[in-house]
């Protein structure tokens, strides 16, 4: 018995010290969002850069010195660089819709993560901590290291002081009084803008000092951002939205759940948190803690859908449409007859990614629901027709089929639960589903686990009869078709039905509803809709649509394996509203566009250099602040600027009808 309760003494002292670091990073977000509203997806990455920093400052001074420096050094240099951050790329969205802030900071993301392995390579590094704080600790029967309770010591520290210095000084009052009324702060002749560059620069501090410990007592690498910020994301929900009590119980609870299941029930490691910010978001969707109004509304500003051209009249875009498919068609006859089959490999990326996007866009562009979970879908679609290949038929209708009714079945369960809260919180509880999806297929023997699924092969074909995409080979004309060509006439088919199809629903009343609740649900529920149902509906579409661009991952020749972090991981969900966004969202055709230009920037930047999320990362970045409404408003964003005599446009610039007419 003695022993038992030594070892959940133990365990429960490693569940607290790293709850602590949860504590930190948590603490940093719900300040951020607390007082200017931003939820702050870079806050990973500034951890990261805090234990970069660390090591910089610790290499040249010794593990002794070094570390107490770098405790100090680190953290403000990660500060000066939030406050940076704050002023040049955040300060030009307050007064959008909130979940722009999400959209510029998933392009820092990219950003800084390349940077932080430009700077300091891809390796895991260990942080050198000082010989006293590596020496074994027992009290009590309880065995631990001094450096876990120095961890735990430090970490207590900080947050009493943050607390104190939030409702105990003048600065805590003007910061409190900034997240209730702004208007009234700056009537009083405070400059409130300067505050928020100090809130976010101490956020970013708080996630730097976070790193440096927790750097000290795993390694540092460049995934160990991305590794927390999930984590930290469950915490500041569980705990309410801008509630620095809520990020304490909030951090310590998840931080003793993960490492007693990890210990006890290493089958529910993962799961058990998600399930329980789903449970939390349901019952009481801000938070234990926090307070209703905060993330939920869309009075804050509207989503920026594209325009309809401007300039160009619908008898013009509907030829240059008609021109885009006709060359489409006639891409790879040309690449082949020109020796160039690689690129024919590509647009089947391209067509995947853009059937992915416009599945998004129906959801997000149409209804104004942003999920940052839309890669469950794809992931769903992939494994259900791997699956499906490997244990129904092979026939590549048959596992695109079975993927696009998953997908849609997932879509219309997770749909019903999620669509009960809006704004922020939907968009956390789809990326809590996703998140749960992706640990599910990750412990399964049937999905492969880690390793992936393997073995299936495609055939052309129903009922088990027909060639495998793989054995196509003929000669036509001196050209040689392959499974890769084929592939790409069956995909091109879906795609262009598929977007046929969403353009007649969009056009219809169905789409009209959609447009409706977007621009304001309350006036729709008052004219008579259930604009419950026509939600669902429309997430069930991009859901079975989501799943037929998985299905066309898994029958693609030149896909051999489906793993997790290929189809489920949450960066996926990120790099598909890029596309949306860049192309220009409610126009359907607007985000398979931005598909295409992602993809094809991405190669190219591939072959030249390593980091090439960096490139897309701050051409994203520009994208959301000067051309919020993508690339099929530029000709508006011309047209306004000239009429305007040269002048910048805002982003209101292009606002529009949204093109249903392509």
């Amino acid at each position: 018995m003695a022993l038992g309760i030594s070892a959940l003494a133990e365990q429960l002292v490693n569940g607290l010290t790293l709850g602590i670091v949860y504590v930190l990073l948590a603490a940093g977000l719900s300040i951020i969002f607390g007082v200017m509203d931003v939820i702050n997806f870079s806050h990973g990455e500034l951890f990261a850069l805090g234990a970069y920093f660390a090591l910089s400052v610790i290499e040249p001074l010794g593990a002794g010195t070094g570390f107490v420096v770098a405790l100090v050094v680190a953290p403000v240099l990660v500060g000066v660089v939030g406050a940076v951050i704050e002023r040049t790329t955040l300060r030009p969205l307050y007064g959008r819709n909130p979940l722009y802030h999400i959209l510029l900071t998933f392009g820092l993301v990219l950003v800084l993560n390349d940077l932080i392995v430009l700077i300091w390579g891809s390796q895991q590094r260990q942080l050198p901590v000082p010989e006293l704080l590596n020496q074994p600790l027992a009290v009590g029967g309880v065995s631990a290291s001094v450096y876990s309770a120095f961890m735990i010591v430090a970490g207590t520290a900080l947050a009493v002081g943050t607390w104190l210095l939030l409702n105990r000084t003048r600065y805590g009052m003007i910061v409190r009084a900034g997240s209730m009324d702004r208007g009234m702060v700056r009537n009083l002749g405070i400059d409130i803008d300067r505050y928020y560059t100090l809130v976010f620069g101490f956020g970013a501090a708080l996630a730097a000092v976070a790193g440096i410990i927790l750097g000290g007592y795993q390694s540092v690498s460049p995934g160990m951002g991305n590794s927390v910020l999930v984590s930290a994301f469950v915490i500041v929900v569980l705990g309410g939205l801008g509630s620095f009590r809520g990020a304490i119980y909030g951090g310590l609870l998840v931080g003793v759940v993960q490492t007693f299941t990890r210990t006890y029930v290493p089958v529910l490691e993962g799961l058990t948190v998600f399930l329980l910010m789903i449970a939390v978001l349901l019952v009481r969707p801000q938070g234990l803690f926090g307070e209703s109004g905060h993330g939920g509304g869309e009075s804050d500003g509207d989503l920026l859908v594209g325009g309809n051209g401007g300039v160009l009249t619908a008898a013009t875009r509907t030829r240059i449409g008609r021109a885009a498919v006709a060359g489409l068609a006639a891409a790879p006859v040309v690449l082949l007859a020109v020796g160039q089959p690689y690129y024919v490999t590509l647009l089947n990326t391209v067509l995947i990614w853009a059937l992915f996007a416009l599945s998004l866009d129906i959801v997000m562009g149409y209804t104004g629901l942003v999920p940052l979970g839309h890669t469950m879908f794809y992931g769903a679609g992939a494994y259900a027709a791997g699956l499906a290949m490997l244990h129904l038929s092979s026939s590549f209708v048959v596992a695109l089929l079975v993927a696009a009714l998953v997908g849609a079945v997932i879509a219309w369960v997770v749909g019903s639960v999620s669509i009960r809260v809006s704004g922020v919180y939907f968009a956390m509880i789809t990326l809590a589903f996703a998140e749960l999806l992706y640990q599910a297929v990750f412990k399964l023997d049937f999905t492969g686990g880690s390793d992936g699924l393997l073995g299936f092969e495609p055939t052309l074909g129903v009922a088990g009869f027909g060639p495998e995409f793989g054995d196509i080979e003929l000669f036509v004309a001196g050209v040689e078709i392959t499974g890769a060509v084929v592939f790409y006439y069956l995909a091109f088919l879906v795609v262009v039905g598929a977007l046929v199809g969403s353009r007649r629903l969009m056009s219809a009343p169905f789409g009209s509803v959609l447009l409706s609740i977007r621009e304001s649900e309350e006036r729709s529920e008052f004219i008579g809709y259930d604009t419950t149902a026509y939600k669902r509906r429309a997430f069930v579409l991009a859901g079975s649509l989501g799943g037929l661009a998985g299905g066309l991952l898994a029958v693609n020749p030149s896909t051999f394996v489906i793993s997790p972090d290929q189809t489920l991981a949450w960066i996926h969900s990120g790099e598909v509203i890029v596309m949306t966004l860049v192309g220009g969202m409610g126009t359907l055709y607007g985000p398979m566009v931005g598909a295409g230009l992602i993809i094809a920037v991405e190669d190219v930047l591939a072959s030249v250099t390593d980091q090439w999320r960096l490139v897309v990362g701050t051409v994203f970045i520009l994208f959301v602040i000067f051309v919020p409404r993508g690339l099929v408003s530029l000709p508006s964003l011309v047209a306004d600027r000239r009429r305007a005599g040269g002048g910048p446009p805002g982003p209101e610039s292009g606002r529009e009808e949204v093109a249903t007419d392509d």
